[in-house]
Formats: C-alpha cells, structure tokens, sequence
C-alpha cells in the first residue's frame, strides 16, 4: 500500500495539475533560451512533431541492419526538413555544428566508407568536415546525403558475405568486415541524428524522431 504524505500545509490548489504542465516543444515563457537569437517566436512555432518509431525487422542479419540504417538516416534528414535554408546553416552551439553541415557530413562518410574504404574505389577518401557555404540550402544537402546513401546501399548488396574484410579501412587497422562497418555507421549515423534532434529543438522547439 502507498500511503499519502502530508502535504505540509501547502494549499492543494496551489500545486500543479501535471496535465496543466507544457508538453515538450510548447512555447516557453519569455527569456527561455528557444526566445533568443534567430529561433522563431513563440506564435511562429509548429507544434511538435510526432514521433517516428524504430522499424520492424523480422529479415535476415543484412535486411535487418539496412533497415535501421535506413531509420536513422530518415531521421537525420526529418530534422532538417522545414528549417530555412540560413537557419539550417547556422551553427546553433560553439562547436560550429549545424543541421546542413550535418548532411554533409554524413554524405561524405557514407562515401567514404562504403566507397573508398570496402569497395576500394578512389584515390583519396572524401573531405568530410566540408565548410557550410552561404549558397547551401537543406534540399541540396539532403539530395546529396540520400545520392550518397543510395551508393552506399550498392556496395552493401553486392557483397556477398558480411564476414568479407573490405579492401580497406579509414583508420589505422586492417580493413573491417562488412558488418562491422554496418553497424558503426548505424552507430555514427545515430549520434548524429541525436545532434540533429538538439539543433532541431533549439530552432523551433520541434521533438521527436
């Protein structure tokens, strides 16, 4: 049994209906950090984007990690989706980090590892800290990410055995398995989708996957 505390005086109508409280995204009082720089004001804002949950995979071990690769990549462009082109290029925390250099980002190590790295094609890996110009805008940078990703998918489908080491590696170590890569890029692409999510909600209050 829980038994009820005394509420030491305090007045019962005086305390919070946690119904009553904002939901996650909702209009902050003035002076919240969403109120200040470029974010839009509180009127402008949406309402906070629904959630889109992980992806069912009863599949074999290469479906099943292609599919959610394939659900954090969504998410990572969702999070740029809607935002203003100089807004998505403007770094949001002192790192520098902003949604489309996120796109680019990701584009590049896509290549990078799938491309250049398994595959063995190219001479030199791609620049993947790519400098956000003043002419980038989200649509581009997702075309470019979703162009990549797309390329990225046909090296995965031709290899036959995810066992099979890559020709070889961005970093010091003897080339890594197809699944390895798979699930660090799973890993990668995570953390940055989360980075995304953090940007997103510092721009407009949105949440959500």
């Amino acid at each position: 049994m829980i038994e009820e505390t005394p509420n030491s005086g305090q007045d019962p109508d005086s305390r919070q209906d946690p119904d009553s409280r904002p939901a996650p995204g909702s209009p902050r009082p003035p002076g919240s950090p969403q109120e200040t720089g470029s974010s839009p004001s509180a009127a402008d804002r949406p309402d906070p984007r629904g959630d889109l949950r992980p992806p069912e995979a009863h599949a074999d071990e290469r479906t099943t990690l292609l599919t959610f690769l394939g659900y954090l990549r969504e998410a990572l462009i969702r999070k740029a989706e809607g935002v203003p082109d100089s807004a998505a290029r403007t770094p949001a925390v002192p790192s520098g980090t902003s949604l489309i250099g996120l796109l680019r980002h990701m584009a590049a190590v896509e290549l990078n590892w799938f491309e250049w790295a398994y595959a063995g094609q190219g001479s030199e890996p791609l620049d993947d800290e790519p400098a956000v110009d003043d002419g980038d805008t989200v649509e581009a940078a997702a075309a470019a990410y979703r162009e990549a990703v797309r390329r990225a998918d046909a090296v995965v489908l031709g290899c036959a055995d995810l066992e099979r080491p890559g020709a070889r590696s961005l970093r010091e170590t003897a080339p890594p398995s197809m699944r390895w890569v798979l699930v660090h890029m799973i890993e990668e692409t995570g953390r940055h989708a989360g980075h995304a999510d953090i940007l997103r909600e510092l721009y407009d209050g949105s949440v959500g996957r």
